[in-house]
């Protein structure tokens, strides 16, 4: 038969199999599908996961609670400003009507008869500034932990948005996995009936079967990718258990450069609040250990005293009333203030190396986030236009096997490009997404970021 005549008959054949494999149907290996994904109950945008991590995640309240409680510790330093008032009462037995203590710290009042209350009052005149530099320690030790409950506000707002597009990755992969394994199967059936029809050999059809089983392993572990995904997200959100969202799709990541290196590590040393904390922190202990040095000096208090006994010795009066004033001058305590205000001065340093150690971390830290995020763009588009050229392989390879040109594993290799290349590209697109917000966290803009998200309309 000549190659014309033959071209003519082609067409003809393949319009009979595809109506012998209509009327034959039972005779075809049936198509396997892969396991299918559990059915997502609750929606869920990105601007809901963060508030709901804002609100159920335990780092967080644990954070706030410790902020609170740095404030009402600057309510227990500021309160050695005020005066200070106790009500006092005694009953007192002597036993005896000229009980006298011949040794010991007992006073001539403390044995008599009597039934009786007062009130006792103190005011402190002046410390040279012991107090006053302990209120102001325990302000920057207020504010360093106001700062440490934004730097936690910015830690899971990261983790969500980590865990939020890595599972919008997980889904992609999925698609495409499924995606592969539909193909695989079709194909499959094509190469078995045509295999029937004595047009190709069995082992085209033992390579399809290999093909359809590598879908199926695909599946499996694009399957178990998106439960990880799923247990990392429901972490991330604050919640106990693994919960199946339907996440919104993100829009396409920001097009453009990443931004001058200088001006955002500028940016982020100054907006960064885990570093505003550490110069809180030193400034904290700096007016500790002047707290501590000024320790050593008087203190000077004004002190009264007023009350009546309803019962008493008949040598002590009915009622009484007293004021004065009383200085407090600290001679010897064998060494103890000294030591207090060496350790708050040291400690005052060690704090200022840590915030410069923090400083230079966080410089490391916005250029690697910078070149992260720079080469996952161009990732992207690498990704973005290998997908296209192995869509065009692959086309290319099937049109081929059908017309007998080309064998099966060839196909093969196309189809696993354009599978691998899809892959790629759904990585690399949500990757872009997880830098953009790694080098949000990193400047410390995170936080306004998903406030201004969750406003847009």
């Amino acid at each position: 038969m000549s190659a014309a005549g033959s071209r003519g008959i082609w067409p003809a054949m393949l319009c009979a199999l595809c109506l012998r494999s209509v009327l034959a149907a039972d005779a075809v290996e049936p198509a396997q599908t892969p396991p299918a994904q559990q059915p997502a109950a609750n929606a869920l945008t990105l601007a809901q996961a963060h508030q709901m991590a804002l609100e159920n995640h335990p780092a967080l309240s644990a954070a706030r609670y410790r902020s609170l409680a740095a404030d009402q510790a600057v309510i227990e330093a500021r309160s050695g400003l005020f005066p200070q008032v106790n009500l006092v009462g005694d009953a007192v037995d002597a036993g005896a009507a000229n009980t006298r203590i011949l040794a010991g710290g007992l006073n001539n009042p403390s044995v008599l008869n009597r039934v009786a209350g007062g009130v006792l009052m103190s005011q402190l005149l002046t410390d040279f500034g012991h107090t006053t530099n302990l209120t102001a320690s325990s302000k920057f030790a207020a504010a360093a932990a106001s700062q440490d409950l934004s730097a936690t506000r910015e830690q899971v707002l990261l983790r969500v948005d980590e865990a939020y597009f890595g599972a919008l990755q997980a889904q992609a992969v999925l698609q495409v996995a499924n995606e592969t394994f539909t193909t695989r199967q079709l194909l499959l059936d094509q190469v078995s009936l045509l295999a029937q029809n004595k047009l190709k050999s069995e082992l085209d059809v033992s390579f399809a079967r290999v093909g359809l089983e590598e879908g199926r392993l695909l599946v499996q572990r694009a399957q178990s990718g998106l439960d990880n995904a799923a247990a990392v997200l429901s972490s991330a959100l604050g919640l106990h258990r693994v919960t199946i969202f339907r996440l919104e799709e993100q829009r396409e990541p920001e097009a453009g450069g990443a931004g001058d290196i200088a001006a955002l590590t500028e940016r982020a040393l100054a907006e960064r609040p885990d570093l505003a904390s550490l110069r809180d922190e030193r400034d904290s202990a700096d007016r500790l250990a002047r707290a501590q040095r000024d320790a050593r000096l008087p203190t000077v208090a004004a002190i009264g005293a007023a009350g009546g006994s309803l019962s008493h010795d008949p040598r002590l009066p009915g009622d009484y009333l007293a004021g004065g004033i009383q200085v407090s001058v600290p001679l010897f305590a064998g060494g103890l203030y000294r030591a207090r205000e060496r350790e708050a001065e040291l400690r005052a340093r060690s704090v200022g190396e840590l915030l410069r150690s923090a400083e230079d971390d966080v410089a490391r830290d916005v250029r690697i986030a910078w070149a992260n995020l720079t080469t996952a763009r161009e990732r992207l588009r690498t990704t973005q236009q290998l997908v296209v050229q192995a869509n065009q392989a692959f086309d290319l390879a099937q049109a081929r096997y059908r017309v007998g040109s080309s064998s099966i594993v060839e196909l093969s290799q196309a189809q696993l490009a354009a599978t691998s290349a899809q892959i790629e590209n759904a990585n690399a697109r949500y990757d872009v997404l997880i830098q953009q917000s790694l080098l949000r966290y990193e400047l410390g803009g995170l936080m306004a970021s998903a406030a201004s998200t969750e406003a847009a309309p």
